[in-house]
């Protein structure tokens, strides 16, 4: 696939996946092995079924999250993209009860294709900024 078909494949995800909750866009665009590496669980979160349920936890967390995307780059089977997280807490995040707190995180991902589907995504994000916001932290000084 082209660099461009690859950057509307992660707006489509993050359109349709993120923002709308389709998950079966999931099914049509990651490779059945794909694997997601998020340094905030102890393990990647393997194949489109965990994927999915990565992103139910974080739409349950946060019902009217909406992320945009602030800058796309791609080269290659690879892209990188920053992105600005937005939502209201409405809902229990990893054990984190609901505080009703808007959030706002930034965050950077990078993910490698294969035939036109995602096959690995390495995530990184502001978690100590998130958790700030919540309040389960307190603000650096």
């Amino acid at each position: 696939m082209s660099t461009e078909e690859n950057k509307a494949n992660v707006r489509r995800v993050y359109e349709e996946v993120f923002n709308q909750g389709n998950l079966a866009v999931v099914d049509e665009l990651f490779n059945p092995n794909h694997v997601y590496h998020d340094p905030g669980f102890p393990e990647p979160i393997r194949g489109p079924e965990g994927f999915k349920q990565y992103v139910l936890m974080y739409r349950n967390a946060f019902p009217d999250n909406t992320i945009t995307i602030e800058d796309l780059i791609a080269e290659g089977d690879m892209i990188a993209v920053r992105h600005t997280y937005r939502g209201a807490h409405k809902g229990t995040l990893q054990g984190i009860p609901p505080t009703g707190k808007q959030v706002t995180v930034t965050a950077m991902v990078i993910s490698r294709t294969v035939d036109g589907k995602f096959a690995e995504t390495w995530f990184t994000g502001d978690i100590l900024g998130l958790l700030q916001q919540l309040g389960v932290i307190p603000p650096m000084r």
